[in-house]
């Protein structure tokens, strides 16, 4: 009965991107310059400088991150990917991811705090976030190619499509975990919706939306591939190759270089959620701080403490009371 029955979807997705593509032109060439401009810059500032001063800066990064052990792995990871020739191929492609991510973070972020604070938002996005993370990847490259063309272009916007999910759910995630009585004491001081965001909700929510901004990041990393075959370059050109040629050495060859730059991007963005346990720097800056409130307390409790000038701040025998003192 239902065999001479057929829902003409595809037929109306198809419709519906023909009238996009002659309508709004216009728009999709100015975020197709956008992004194209972005990239050519973040590939500049990649893969001009001599591999040797990129090796520094981000074994430097690393190190500053994680500690030594983070920045000794990155120097040998990254030795590796030019002893396999593949530098090149990797700048192209931690381009790409970088921009990808940036793109993805600029929506995902502002659209979790707006899905954290409104329910009804929240209702709406969910399901069209499990639309985007149960479509299969392929899929976006199909609009993409048809409205940005062939290049580097259409593999960023299927790679910000596919990645951005994650960011939007930690990012609500978060911030509606943040314990309500922190956030009614701010109301009760009187600090307005915004502040209470800037100094309560974020800093509190930071781990968790950083956890959003790393898989963020991997599932960008994790598209070069498919990215590649609409012409996006990089690594995942070589893997594509490798595949069409059945060549194991190169496809081995450019796989290790996208595994080291997942491993190195990770642990660095994992890191900067909670500086406090992984930087040297974090923690050198609270023992720091720890020794000067120490210090303050001793002198706090001990010798007169000169407050402004010509004053003396009491000590705690002068501010203790008299009937105490007459014990």
């Amino acid at each position: 009965m239902l065999d001479d029955v057929r829902l003409p979807l595809g037929d109306w997705v198809e419709t519906g991107v023909d009238w996009i593509t002659v309508n709004l032109a216009v728009l999709f060439d100015v975020i197709r310059a956008l992004v194209n401009g972005l990239f050519d810059v973040a590939e500049w500032v990649f893969t001009e400088p001599p591999a040797i001063v990129m090796i520094l800066v981000l074994t430097v990064l690393a190190l500053l991150a994680r500690g030594w052990r983070m920045g000794v792995g990155t120097l040998v990871g990254l030795v590796a990917i030019v002893l396999v020739d593949q530098w090149d191929n990797a700048m192209a492609t931690l381009a790409l991811t970088i921009v990808a991510a940036f793109f993805a973070l600029l929506i995902a972020i502002p659209l979790g705090i707006w899905a954290a604070r409104s329910d009804s938002v929240s209702s709406i996005v969910r399901p069209v976030l499990d639309f985007l993370q149960t479509m299969p990847a392929f899929v976006y490259l199909i609009p993409a190619i048809i409205l940005f063309g062939i290049g580097v272009v259409p593999g960023i916007i299927a790679t910000i499509a596919f990645a951005m999910a994650p960011g939007v759910r930690l990012t609500e995630l978060g911030i509606r975990g943040v314990d309500h009585e922190i956030v009614e004491a701010g109301s009760a001081f009187g600090a307005s919706p915004g502040r209470i965001l800037r100094q309560i909700q974020l800093p509190l929510a930071l781990p968790t939306i950083m956890t959003g901004v790393n898989q963020i990041i991997m599932l960008s990393l994790s598209m070069v591939v498919i990215a590649a075959m609409v012409g996006a370059g990089g690594l995942g050109q070589d893997i594509v190759q490798a595949l069409q040629r059945i060549d194991v050495g190169l496809g081995f060859e450019a796989g290790l270089s996208v595994v080291i730059l997942a491993i190195i991007l990770d642990r660095v963005t994992n890191a900067l959620g909670s500086p406090q346990q992984h930087s040297p720097v974090a923690r050198l800056r609270a023992r720091r701080s720890g020794a000067a409130a120490e210090a303050s307390a001793g002198a706090n409790t001990g010798a007169p403490t000169l407050t402004a000038p010509g004053m003396v701040a009491p000590t705690t025998d002068d501010t203790e009371p008299a009937a105490l003192r007459g014990r």
